[in-house]
């Protein structure tokens, strides 16, 4: 188990002061009774090593958002298995020996659609092939998905997360945009920004049959693919709670060292997390 002494986090990244992170850690450690503090930080990846170079002893951990994580994986002394598996690293351990870096996204994932009742996965798809779509990709894995389709306009930016299905037993294939009709799922994870316009006059050809949707962009008010599924298909997962679960394992990795290890009176953490970003 890895411990560090400090008591001070921030979360990084570029942009920074959308981040819900600091409402829902402060959140987490009321409940837990911990004098921690946690805030934000404005950090692009060309100053990441020095901004890291500058922590002190007092300094627990970082929660790293866009453009961080790929620079941060190369930072970290060590890797837990879903970092390893997406070269991505969205959560440092600071500890007398260097970083330790953690994915949580990919835990995330996994627990948001078990909330929204998904718990087995024989078929999926993905939209879009960015950094998240690798995460989303591992996370579909880890609920039994063996066919995956990702929609992208590049054939090159299937190419990676090709040869990463095929490390994790899953069959990656391309599919194309503005398509009339795509073949049934059990879910669709849409990695999208809540911009794109990639997706007129497909989204609901994508939602008959789609599944569960899980729409991993927040805070923008309904989104393209989002309203599609309420027309078409019924209510989505929203994309707070990944960021909600992904979270509660950032703060086991600060509290333990563990991901996976529950925290103490984790249920009512949990709750008053949820309460903060979701009001219920």
């Amino acid at each position: 188990m890895l411990i560090s002494p400090g008591t001070r986090l921030e979360v990084w990244g570029d942009p920074i002061a959308h981040s819900r992170s600091p409402q829902l850690h402060a959140a987490a450690y009321g409940v837990l009774g911990l004098d921690w503090t946690y805030g934000r930080r404005q950090v692009g990846a060309a100053g990441f090593a020095s901004a890291l170079a500058s922590l002190g002893e007092q300094w627990r951990g970082l929660s790293l958002t866009m453009p961080l994580k790929p620079v941060a994986f190369a930072a970290s002394m060590t890797k837990d298995a879903a970092a390893e598996a997406t070269g991505a690293v969205n959560t440092l351990l600071l500890t007398e020996d260097g970083p330790h870096g953690f994915n949580t996204d990919v835990g995330g994932i996994v627990d948001v659609l078990r909330d929204g009742g998904v718990h087995a996965i024989s078929r999926a798809r993905i939209l879009g092939a960015g950094a998240t779509a690798t995460s989303a990709l591992v996370a579909l894995a880890d609920l039994g998905a063996r066919e995956v389709g990702v929609l992208a306009r590049r054939r090159e930016a299937v190419l990676p997360l090709t040869e990463l299905g095929r490390t994790l037993g899953v069959s990656v294939r391309q599919e194309q945009f503005a398509g009339t009709r795509y073949d049934a799922v059990d879910a669709t994870i849409c990695t999208l920004p809540a911009d794109a316009d990639t997706l007129a006059g497909t989204a609901d050809a994508l939602a008959v049959d789609g599944g569960v949707l899980l729409d991993v962009v927040y805070g923008h008010g309904a989104t393209l693919i989002g309203a599609a599924w309420e027309r078409v298909a019924g209510p989505s997962v929203p994309g707070v709670g990944m960021l909600l679960h992904q979270a509660v394992r950032q703060i086991r990795v600060f509290v333990a060292g563990d991901p996976d290890q529950a925290l103490p009176d984790e249920e009512a953490v949990v709750a008053a997390m949820r309460r903060t970003v979701m009001g219920d």
